[in-house]
């Protein structure tokens, strides 16, 4: 097994459709000390999908992994080799919590935790390929009737994992009801791997309450950084002891929003950039009165210069 030196405090979970190199980019500055690439399939990577590849690029300057999926120990061994060739990461991390049913469906994701013997083998297959860590990430379980996030944390480690997350949530649930802590707790008790704790770390108060009560290595960020990159910079100083920054004016958050769109301008080209800042800009007026008008403008992003005009107009008539 390599060893995962964790940094101390919060990282960027991994998001299908989200956590692309701009958005990445940007949580690592303010404050995100790890980062993670949206989830690829191996399988895509070992028959050359460029779209696939595509996903792989790097944050510098931060702990940066590459997730990657799958349910053939063959395949993910190789699909893990050639995500490593193709981004230069820092760790491999293995998907063993996506509930969505098209993943599922395949036998990946959630659909591991019914099968931890296999499970088990494709850990060991992909620790055993690559000369870097292995993580994986999993869910509390498969529904409320079977909960077994310690047995495959257990197994984790066993089969070579230098880490395990655990989404506090079962396959059943997806993102609704409340994470459970507690089963986080009970993970950390049962392995000697650093445990790293997902779900509902929302705000600072919430991440200084999970970490007390979990005792994990590492806290993870998902779906609340969505538009407020700036949470991760909050959570690091509450877990420091020190005081918590305010989230800058409207007007310097439009600045960090127009950075991000033009990060994905360069990654992805104008087409993919400004279809995806349809929902990325939408995110960052969340909780702004009188955005509505803005909100119905970003609907219709096609181009950059709508990007520029919007923003404009919002730090315009919003302070």
């Amino acid at each position: 097994m390599k060893e995962l030196i964790l940094p101390q405090g919060v990282m960027l979970a991994p998001m299908a459709g989200v956590t692309d190199f701009a958005f990445r980019e940007v949580c690592a500055r303010t404050g995100a000390c790890a980062t993670v690439t949206e989830m690829v399939s191996a399988k895509a990577l070992c028959y050359g999908d460029k779209k696939t590849a595509s996903l792989l690029r790097r944050n510098r300057g931060v702990l940066c992994g590459v997730q990657i999926f799958g349910s053939e120990p063959e395949f993910m061994a190789r699909g893990a080799q050639l995500a490593l060739e193709l981004s230069g990461a820092d760790f491999v991390d293995i998907n063993m919590g996506c509930p969505m049913p098209k993943i599922v469906n395949n036998g990946e994701g959630s659909a591991l935790l019914k099968d931890l013997s296999l499970a088990g083998r494709i850990i060991r297959a992909v620790a055993e390929a690559v000369d870097v860590p292995v993580t994986v990430k999993t869910r509390k379980g498969w529904d409320k009737s079977h909960v077994n996030a310690v047995e495959l944390a257990k197994a984790a480690e066993d089969n070579g994992a230098a880490a395990i997350t655990v989404h506090g949530r079962t396959k059943t649930m997806l993102y609704s009801g409340v994470a459970d802590w507690d089963i986080i707790a009970a993970v950390k008790r049962s392995v000697s791997i650093p445990v790293i704790a997902n779900g509902d770390i929302a705000s600072p108060e919430a991440a200084l309450r999970c970490r007390s009560r979990t005792g994990a290595d590492c806290l993870m960020v998902g779906r609340a950084a969505f538009g407020d990159p700036w949470l991760f910079a909050q959570i690091q100083a509450a877990l420091a002891g020190q005081p918590i920054p305010e989230r800058p004016p409207l007007a310097k958050r439009m600045e960090l929003a127009l950075e991000q769109m033009e990060l994905a301008l360069e990654d992805k080209g104008e087409h993919i950039a400004c279809l995806e800042a349809r929902k990325q800009l939408a995110w960052y007026l969340r909780g702004v009165r009188f955005s509505n008008y803005y909100k119905q403008q970003i609907t219709r992003i096609s181009v950059m210069e709508d990007v520029y005009r919007i923003i404009r107009g919002i730090q315009r008539d919003l302070q």
